[in-house]
């Protein structure tokens, strides 16, 4: 009896060590959309994340839940060995159907892959390289950080917050983006080189988002970009409110289909 005891004991401490290196959160959330001058809809969406930590490694796997069968989204191990870290996609996501209207036969290619870097910190910047064979220096000087990758497509970004105003700037391949973020009265508001202009305000809890989107002109894809469709130029009104019971409500209205959408949401 005495041994039988002992047994369990130990099985209650094994189970509660590994219970502690797991940790589990999620999502949930159903939307009514009036769709403007088409058919309403309804969507749902139901997703968890379990996260198991070992000392230095860990292993994240994503689920969606709310289809007729638990489907996994996403796995990925990563580990560091001094500064060098391992990361292993080990979800092979299934993104081409089997056969063709025509009978002809897809074949569907696997996506898993391992990708190892190294960072390694010279006085107050850090090189970075992976086994692609792109090499990333980073560092924060007076306030300023910089970040620089060479490779197949040298990217420099750089970003400050100066008079409590936030700028970022990136240069990728010649082409440069930028973004400025700041408050004013109680008011967020970021500006893009796209013209994307957000505006964001009210108590925490109980916010409005109004926000003027830019005509978007199409493009065919590249290597390195997906192809965009044309749209034209319209305006969302997001409001948004947290309740008692830990869900949030938001209402959106948007120019672009002159649509009203509803959502409740939780996080856990």
């Amino acid at each position: 009896m005495k041994k039988l005891i002992a047994l369990f004991a130990v099985s209650a401490v094994a189970s509660t060590s590994a219970v502690a290196g797991i940790a589990l959160s999620g999502s949930a959330s159903v939307s009514y959309d009036d769709n403007g001058t088409k058919a309403a809809s309804k969507s749902y969406d139901a997703d968890l994340s379990v996260v198991g930590t070992a000392g230095s490694t860990t292993v994240t796997i994503g689920a969606d839940v709310d289809g007729a069968s638990f489907a996994t989204s996403s796995a990925v191990m990563a580990t560091t060995i001094g500064p060098v870290t391992v990361s292993a996609d080990l979800h092979d996501e299934i993104s081409l159907a089997t056969t063709t209207t025509g009978g002809g036969q897809n074949y569907e290619s696997t996506d898993t892959s391992i990708a190892v870097s190294l960072d390694v910190p010279i006085g107050d910047a850090t090189i970075g390289l992976n086994d692609a064979g792109d090499v990333t220096m980073s560092g924060t000087f007076s306030g300023v950080t910089i970040t620089h990758t060479g490779g197949g497509t040298d990217t420099t970004t750089g970003s400050a917050s100066i008079a409590g105003m936030d700028i970022s700037i990136t240069n990728e391949a010649g082409a440069s983006t930028w973004s400025m973020a700041t408050t004013v009265s109680g008011v967020s508001l970021t500006l893009t080189d796209a013209q994307l202009i957000t505006a964001a305000f009210g108590l925490a809890g109980n916010t409005m988002t109004v926000s003027a989107v830019p005509a978007v002109a199409s493009a065919s894809s590249t290597f390195t970009a997906y192809g965009v469709t044309a749209v034209d130029k319209y305006s969302t009104v997001a409001i948004s409110r947290s309740l008692t019971s830990g869900a949030t409500l938001s209402a959106t209205y948007s120019t672009k289909d002159d649509s009203l959408t509803l959502k409740a949401a939780v996080a856990f």
